[in-house]
């Protein structure tokens, strides 16, 4: 019994480690395009998806997103694919 309750609990947190493991990129918004749901931003490496530090363009998951956002200010985000694009998940 002891041994399946280990084996539950060792794949309960292989499922939940990358949701706990958000990892912040720091960057600068260059560009926002409100109309067509994305910014461009210079970002520091993004490890969770092996790219370098670069300039790109980015969709948001969430449209209230950009209200938070202005040309040339700092941004703290979290990044990742979503149905194929390249997508703004989080900011702080």
């Amino acid at each position: 019994m002891k041994t399946k309750f280990i084996i539950a609990a060792a794949i309960a947190v292989s499922i939940a480690a990358p949701v706990m493991a958000q990892e912040y990129t720091k960057g600068t918004v260059k560009e926002i395009k409100a109309d067509q749901e994305k910014v461009t931003v210079t970002h520091e490496e993004l490890k969770n998806l092996d790219m370098p530090a670069m300039t790109m363009v980015f969709k948001v998951a969430d449209p209230a997103m950009l209200d938070k956002l202005k040309e040339g200010g700092d941004i703290e985000f979290v990044a990742d694919r979503v149905r194929g694009k390249l997508t703004i998940t989080d900011l702080k």
